[in-house]
């Protein structure tokens, strides 16, 4: 029986042993195929990381070529108009002086130049200047006042003042280079869209996964700080464990010994006992015979015994009952001895199953605490250097922002605006030419 109880414990060890190692088994293919999937979104995320990344690089290269470009052009052109209104201003320093204005009064008798308030107009010889250029400057300073245009307001000026055909030129001029600005500004308007917008998408995501890599990286600390507690409280739990069972191997050993000797000394005690009784029975059998052969007293001897001495044998509570009683004493004792150290045995072996089957599992589980917080902590810094990342391509985005700010936000009038002004503007040079041209304009 003793056999077969330790054959079931043995085959019930290694079926717990062979079910802890499936289930590890299982644990580690799920694992393995959770990291590997893993691996392949990570580098899948990182090919198209590096895509996006030379995406971006070829398109601030182009859009810094492409700024620099239009600096350059704006400065030149720039620098062209205010050549331009210097040889203007040149012009007509030279045509109001008196040399001119004297030859032409001699040779144009038709054109007459005077400076009645300071300023030089060219008048008809009558001293007035033309109706049409009176009724132009009139109808040019009243859109000028209506709309609040200051270019308006300089064509109103050079047309009260300016020979005819000048003027006509002139107003042609600005309508053309109106024109050219209303296209130069569409592109920039579009310009300005297609980056706002890309850089809001940017700046819109990247916020998005600012926030959420903050979320897993505090998600992960936690993870891995209650990982921490769960191996600290494991590694007590086997220590405490690992004291318990060499506590109950010691006692064990201990009770062992003292039930050992305890078996020893009954087994010598019953020896010594059965040796003591066949004494005293041959003692008293020899007795016996020898009292059944003795006569009786003479008939001169004192009365004292009435029967003959048989020694105490055979009397109730004699000395072999006394012996027999200490001999079952014995033997009782060294029976209850021997089943209580089967028993505690028995008992000591099931605790000692018990708490190695417990103390592998624990270890088995604090060695997946372990390489998960190594995985865990892995994670972390693979985030937190992701989350880097990320914060600081936000952060271009963001100064890309600011410098797109002056010229397509905060210019101080809408694009709408600007655009109804111009083309109040060239509507109301348009009508300038028709007035030229003789046709009649209402000036309201």
């Amino acid at each position: 029986m003793k056999a077969q109880h330790a054959f079931e414990q043995i085959i019930q060890q290694l079926a717990d042993n062979i079910e802890g190692a499936e289930h590890e088994i299982e644990k580690k293919t799920t694992l393995r195929a959770e990291t590997q999937q893993q691996k392949a979104e990570d580098e899948g995320d990182k090919k198209q990381t590096i895509v996006d990344r030379n995406e971006d690089q070829t398109y601030l290269d182009d859009t810094k070529a492409l700024c620099t470009q239009k600096t350059v052009d704006f400065e030149s052109r720039q620098k062209l108009r205010q050549e331009e209104l210097d040889a203007i201003n040149k012009a007509i320093e030279i045509m109001s002086s008196d040399g001119v204005s004297g030859s032409g009064e001699k040779h144009l008798p038709s054109l007459i130049q005077i400076r009645s308030n300071g300023r030089s107009l060219l008048q008809i010889k009558t001293e007035s200047r033309s109706p049409v250029q009176t009724e132009l400057a009139e109808f040019l300073a009243e859109r000028a006042r209506q709309s609040g245009s200051t270019l308006l307001a300089q064509v109103a000026e050079s047309a009260a003042k300016d020979p005819f055909t000048k003027v006509k030129k002139m107003i042609k001029d600005l309508i053309s280079k109106l024109m050219q600005e209303a296209t130069e500004e569409t592109e920039q308007k579009g310009f300005c869209d297609t980056e706002l917008t890309t850089n809001k998408m940017t700046r819109d995501k990247k916020t998005e996964e600012v926030n959420t890599l903050t979320s897993e990286i505090e998600d992960l600390t936690a993870t891995i700080a209650q990982l921490t507690q769960d191996i600290a409280d494991l590694t007590a739990q086997l220590k405490e464990l690992a004291g318990a069972m060499a506590d109950a191997t010691k006692e064990r050993g201990a009770n062992k010994a003292k039930n050992g000797q305890t078996v020893t000394d009954a087994r010598e005690a019953q020896t010594a006992v059965e040796q003591a009784m066949a004494v005293l029975k041959d003692f008293y059998a020899k007795s016996a015979e020898a009292t059944a052969l003795v006569q009786g007293p003479a008939d001169d001897a004192p009365e004292t015994f009435d029967k003959p001495y048989t020694g105490m044998g055979t009397e109730g509570g004699g000395a072999v009952d006394f012996l027999e009683v200490i001999l079952s004493d014995f033997s009782r004792l060294e029976s209850e001895t021997s089943a209580e150290e089967s028993a505690e045995d028995e008992e000591y072996k099931a605790y000692l199953f018990e708490a190695e089957k417990d103390q592998a599992l624990k270890a088995n589980e604090k060695k997946h605490k372990d390489a998960k917080k190594t995985d865990k902590q892995s994670s972390l810094h693979s985030t937190e250097e992701e989350l880097k990342l990320t914060q600081e391509a936000l952060d271009k985005a963001v100064a890309y922002y600011e410098k797109l700010k002056p010229t397509c936000v905060d210019t101080g009038i809408t694009y709408e605006e600007r655009v109804k002004r111009r083309e109040a503007e060239m509507q109301s040079l348009s009508e300038a030419l028709k007035i030229l041209a003789g046709t009649d304009v209402d000036v309201q």
